[in-house]
C-alpha cells in the first residue's frame, strides 16, 4: 500500500520588493507512477480575489480547505491573517478537519502564511516558504537567488520551481503561478 501514497508538488511564495508571487508545479504522481503533468494547484480567494493561495498533499482536501478558507474570509471580512488563524483552529479540533492531508500557502499584500493540519500558522520573516515534496529544494534555490541576483519575485519563483523539478521526482516544469503587486 505504501507505493499508493499520493505525492505531489512543490509549491513556493516569495514576497520581494512590492511584489508576492504563489507559485506551483503541475505534477500528480501515486507511488512512483506520474497521474497527471498540468494540475492547478495555485488560485485566488477572496470577495475581489485579492488572496491567493497554493497547496500540496491531497487534492479533495485541499479543495475543502479552500471553502473553508473562504468561509473564514467571509466572516472576518478578507482579514487573512484572522481567517487563517480561525481556519487553524478548526482544523486542529474538528473530528473531520483533522484527517484532512495538506498544507497551504496563502498571501495578500500585506502578509504571507503557511497553514498546516498541526495548528500551524507561519508568517514569513524572509519572504520565502515553500511547501510540498520539493519545497525544501525550491526554498533552498530562493534563498540563494534572493541574495546573489536582483531577480523580481515572479522570476526567483519559477527558477526555485524550475531548479525544485531537476532535483525532486514529484515535481515538474510545468509552472502555475498567480502575482499580487502592490
Amino acid at each position: 500500500m505504501k507505493n499508493n501514497i499520493i505525492k505531489s508538488t512543490t509549491i513556493i511564495g516569495i514576497r520581494k520588493n512590492k511584489s508576492v508571487v504563489i507559485a506551483g508545479d503541475g505534477q500528480v504522481s501515486m507511488g512512483n507512477t506520474i497521474m497527471k503533468a498540468n494540475v492547478k494547484k495555485v488560485r485566488r480567494l477572496g470577495s475581489n480575489n485579492s488572496i491567493i493561495t497554493g497547496f500540496a498533499g491531497s487534492t479533495a482536501d485541499a479543495f475543502a480547505l479552500f471553502e473553508r478558507l473562504e468561509s473564514k474570509l467571509d466572516q472576518y471580512k478578507d482579514q487573512l491573517k484572522r481567517a487563517c488563524v480561525e481556519l487553524a483552529k478548526d482544523w486542529r479540533t474538528d473530528r473531520y478537519l483533522r484527517r484532512l492531508e495538506a498544507m497551504m500557502i496563502v498571501a495578500d499584500k500585506n502578509v504571507s502564511l503557511l497553514l498546516s493540519g498541526t495548528g500551524d500558522v507561519i508568517e514569513t520573516d524572509d519572504g520565502i516558504l515553500a511547501i510540498g515534496s520539493g519545497g525544501p529544494y525550491a526554498n533552498s534555490a530562493a534563498k540563494a537567488l534572493i541574495k546573489n541576483t536582483s531577480m523580481n519575485a515572479k522570476e526567483v519563483a519559477l527558477e526555485s520551481l524550475n531548479i525544485a523539478a531537476e532535483i525532486c521526482v514529484y515535481t515538474n516544469h510545468n509552472v502555475v503561478f498567480e502575482e499580487i503587486n502592490s
